[in-house]
């Protein structure tokens, strides 16, 4: 059963790809298992602008430390705390990938500005990597920009990047926007090969206890996958670009569902962090024989078969179907509860 595919114009021997998560990539020896596991690429974990900008603050930090002060101040004042990760560091991590083992690497840029993604770019390039994936993760908070200021920003980076290397790169989006199929077509002209669907926001949590404000990281399920799906069933066949799945795939009918729709990988995070690494061959055994039981010679046969274009009912992914919806959902009879 032939199960490989294309992605950013990479030959991938499988759909299933390790997207970017610290606690999965940043581990060699992981690299190495998702491989034998079965993994087709591996999108490695984000660097984010602020390391950037950080690498050279503390250049600048370390080189000023003292001139205005005591010795015995240094060593009363704590120095500032350093990113995980810096920016060399993650060249180094691309280098040693690389050598370790033999599918496609992928890194990552995570930011919201333009300022230095280009020359960082070219530097990945450099390390070795065979793609770059562009995380655009902003909130923008400020009450004067505009929807279209946003989107500009956005293109201005992604351009600036695109033509910066040679490299392959797919642009990682939220689901935010006021058109998102019109972005999404601009974006296909600034020179990208693909779009991730889609980068999952954090949403912070109040402790009533501590009255504090903390990060609560909530793990994916199988029904999140709705989401992504509808957009790439939308979009898939009206642009030249390849799509990726992510958020949501934790069984062999989560990537199904996403292939039919018109996703080109799908991307696992979440089920690897539930059940380990080895769980991508167990995705990958049940998906050959979901093919084979049902006559598949290949996936490209099943890629797009139930997007917008080729779906018996079109509407399904639009608002009729919504209205459907509504209209024929009937109430389990325990899940009504009447007051005395």
């Amino acid at each position: 059963m032939d199960i490989s595919t294309t992605y950013l114009g990479l030959s991938l021997r499988s759909p299933l790809v390790v997207g970017a998560c610290g606690p999965l990539t940043e581990n060699l020896d992981n690299l190495r298992q998702m491989e034998d596991a079965g993994a087709g690429a591996i999108v490695l974990h984000s660097l984010f602008e602020e390391q950037l900008h950080r690498d050279r603050l503390e250049l600048d930090y370390y080189l000023t430390q003292g001139t205005e002060s005591y010795g015995e101040a240094l060593s009363y004042f704590p120095q500032r705390p350093l990113f995980h990760v810096s920016a060399e560091a993650y060249l180094e991590h691309i280098q040693a990938a690389k050598q370790r083992v033999d599918i496609p690497i992928i890194a990552s840029l995570n930011g919201t500005t333009n300022d230095g993604w280009a020359n960082y770019a070219k530097q990945i390039e450099s390390a070795g990597a065979d793609a770059l994936e562009l995380n655009l993760y902003a909130v923008p908070t400020d009450i004067s920009l505009t929807s279209s200021q946003v989107e500009q920003t956005y293109l201005d980076i992604v351009h600036s990047v695109t033509h910066s290397v040679d490299l392959p790169v797919a642009v990682k989006l939220s689901p935010y926007f006021t058109n998102l199929a019109n972005f999404a077509h601009r974006l296909s002209h600034t020179g990208i090969n693909g779009l991730v669907l889609f980068n999952r926001f954090y949403q912070p949590d109040i402790d009533i206890d501590t009255l504090e404000v903390y990060p609560h990281v909530l793990l994916s399920t199988s029904q999140d996958l709705r989401l992504p799906l509808r957009w790439i069933a939308i979009l898939y066949g009206i642009m030249p670009i390849d799509f990726a799945a992510t958020g949501g795939i934790h069984h062999a009918q989560d990537a199904i569902k996403l292939l039919m729709a018109g996703a080109d990988v799908t991307m696992m995070v979440s089920a690897l962090l539930s059940y380990g690494i080895d769980h991508l061959s167990t995705v990958e055994q049940a998906l050959r024989q979901w093919l084979q039981d049902h006559e598949y010679a290949s996936l490209s046969q099943l890629k797009g078969s139930m997007s917008q274009i080729n779906c018996p009912d079109p509407s399904a992914f639009e608002r009729a179907q919504y209205i459907k919806s509504l209209q024929s959902y009937r109430p389990q009879p325990h899940s009504i509860h009447l007051a005395p």
